[in-house]
């Protein structure tokens, strides 16, 4: 395992690294740009050191007072030079790094918005944001200040080096070795602190999932009072962050503390042997001033480099996880659809379809059914019969292992899911609204449609009767998730939002389950209105709103156990008549008073299921039993 894992790392580094040249490229000009004030600045920030020379050995030591105008005027100059330099490269590369942040989160967005259903139920949503917000933050220092100061450190130390060499060359060689133990121990150093930068991100990940989670989920946990065992949650998983953040910490600081030692070794060195040197003629107390300075110069770059490399490191461990994401299978090319598709009629066909999600466990067994174009088909069942999954097929958010699913007689698997969903929409049970205005939730599927769209719209739903209550009308902002409307209002606003999507192909799951029996049947006159000349497909668990579909398919454990319209399944006495009695017995036992008879409150009755007509039975109302869901 060890070895997998090391091998595994070197392929990582083999790809980031190529990655993070494709950054610095897209980059090139701003960069060049750059690094040219950069080695100005650093060019101008040697001036005043190299006067040191001339000003101990010519200005003291041979009384030349006339160069002290000259030495000064080249400092001024210098010092401003480089000041101004430094600061239009920290506004030009801190802007490109910025720049290079907000590209790869829109990158990153972008291509996870296309990333399979499946992709985000196997991913915590806390993570996944901080794949896009804090991962994509280390490659400021890649694209912006760090690597230019990185390569600028690379040629102060260089032609402080050169110069060093040019003074003496015994100590400069001294000096090399000194650094050299320092190198080895940088690169140890950072091969240790990259899986720790690594880690943290996953914990960062992990501990805003679970913040996420417990947010969202605030009514829950109150209603439970779990209050406590959030924070203890939340707590351990900060505390696991805290402690990788101190292991980084203390990593850092080591360097750090290896950078003084250095100074201070180089320090003694130059003491010693400095003083030697002068003592034996071989330099002056100008050369060697001008070499502690220069010594200065070639030690300082290493150091900063150090600290830029740990960020480089850090950038390197988010761009890592940044490319698990990138290298995701987009959904278009995992369900392998290219081929544009125009309006389509509607026929939906399943030919032999087999489904699991995981391996052995089918949830669907060779379903084969039509659904033809503008005709309803409603899905009934008890829970984990397959009605769901049967609805994920025709949104294409699944593929199936065996069989295949066509629209108009062509293969989801080959067009493009963009051009086949632009003409679904769906209301669920739980349906979700986005914060912001009514309006603007209708019209989610038509950003562009005007005002009486919406408006005629929400008058089909119901939606004007709740909405006139409101100072603001379809401006209401109904916040996150629609929290400042109740229930059915918020089933209401996505029941318009699909009437105003205009949709060929028309799904509802238990679309007015949290309506009142009034709206619901005044609804089901909308909803009637909508399903003409669209393929609709409804699950059902109250089975008064399916009565007029075209066909009904009855699913027990992945199967299709029965099928036909309503009148025919009552008739044929097999599992659907079995559920039809099961609600009619419910339905008697709520709304009978115990002991009367069931011919003295609906007449006609005999006490039995009323199977000759399908208006005997009301089971609209709003305590009307449901089977469980899917």
């Amino acid at each position: 395992m060890p070895e997998e894992n090391e091998q595994r790392s070197k392929i990582s580094w083999t790809v980031v690294w190529g990655e993070s040249k494709a950054l610095l490229w897209a980059r090139r000009g701003r960069l060049a740009f750059g690094f040219g004030l950069l080695l100005i600045s650093r060019l101008a920030g040697m001036v005043l050191p190299a006067s040191t020379k001339v000003l101990i050995d010519e200005v003291i030591g041979n009384h030349r007072s006339d160069l002290l105008m000259w030495i000064a005027l080249a400092a001024g100059v210098a010092t401003l030079i480089q000041a101004g330099t430094s600061f239009a490269l920290t506004v030009i590369l801190g802007v490109a790094g910025q720049r290079a942040i907000t590209d790869l989160r829109r990158q990153v967005q972008a291509h996870m918005g296309r990333l399979p259903v499946a992709y985000f139920e196997e991913n915590k949503t806390g993570e996944l944001i901080s794949r896009i917000i804090n991962d994509t933050q280390g490659i400021r220092n890649l694209v912006g200040t760090g690597f230019v100061q990185l390569l600028g450190g690379v040629i102060t130390a260089t032609i402080a080096l050169g110069v060093l060499f040019w003074l003496n060359w015994r100590l400069t060689l001294l000096t090399l070795v000194l650094i050299l133990i320092f190198g080895v121990v940088l690169v140890v150093g950072f091969s240790r602190l990259r899986p720790i930068f690594r880690e943290r991100g996953k914990l960062m990940a992990d501990l805003s999932g679970r913040l996420t989670e417990s947010i969202n989920g605030v009514r829950v946990v109150k209603a439970y009072t779990a209050e406590k065992r959030e924070e203890r949650t939340f707590a351990h998983a900060a505390h696991k962050l805290l402690r990788n953040i101190v292991r980084s910490m203390v990593g850092v600081s080591a360097i750090g503390s290896l950078s003084s030692l250095l100074f201070g070794l180089v320090g003694i060195t130059m003491s010693i042997a400095g003083a030697r040197e002068v003592l034996a003629g071989r330099m002056t107390v100008g050369d060697i001033f001008m070499f502690v300075v220069f010594t200065g110069l070639l030690v300082t770059p290493l150091v900063q480099m150090s600290n830029i490399g740990t960020q480089i490191t850090e950038a390197f461990a988010g761009l890592d996880r940044i490319r698990e994401v990138l290298r995701q299978e987009m959904e278009d090319d995992a369900v392998g659809g290219r081929q544009k598709l125009g309006r389509v009629q509607g026929n939906i066909v399943f030919e032999e379809v087999s489904f699991e999600y995981r391996p052995g466990v089918p949830v669907l067994r060779e379903i084969s059914f039509e659904a033809r174009a503008g005709t309803t088909t409603a899905l009934v069942g008890s829970s984990g019969a397959g009605k769901s999954t049967i609805i994920s097929l025709v949104m294409a958010f699944r593929a199936p292992q065996q069989g295949r699913i066509t629209v108009d007689g062509v293969d989801l698997r080959q067009v493009s899911l963009r051009d086949y969903r632009s003409q679904l929409a769906v209301v669920l049970q739980d349906e979700f609204l986005f914060d912001g205005t009514i309006r603007d939730n209708i019209a989610f599927g038509q950003p562009g449609a005007s005002l009486e769209s919406v408006e005629e719209a929400g008058r089909l739903a119901r939606c004007d009767e709740f909405i006139e209550g409101f100072e603001d009308g379809y401006d209401t902002v109904i916040g996150e998730r629609g929290v400042k409307l109740s229930g059915g209002q918020r089933q209401r606003v996505a029941i318009a939002r699909a009437i105003l999507a205009n949709p060929r192909i028309l799904i509802l799951d238990e679309a007015t389950s949290s309506l009142d029996s009034e709206n619901e049947a005044l609804i089901q006159d909308g909803l009637a209105t909508l399903k003409q000349g669209r393929t609709t497909f409804v699950i059902a668990h109250r089975l008064s709103t399916i009565r007029s579909a075209d066909q009904i398919l009855v699913m027990d454990a992945g199967r299709i156990a029965e099928r036909g319209t309503h009148p025919e399944l009552l008739a044929s006495e097999g599992p659907y008549r079995k559920l039809y009695e099961t609600q009619y017995r419910f339905e008697r036992d709520q709304f009978i008073n115990p002991g009367e008879d069931l011919r003295d409150v609906v007449p006609g009755t005999s006490g039995g299921p009323p199977v000759r007509d399908q208006g005997d039975l009301p089971l609209t109302g709003s305590g009307s039993p449901r089977l469980p869901r899917d």
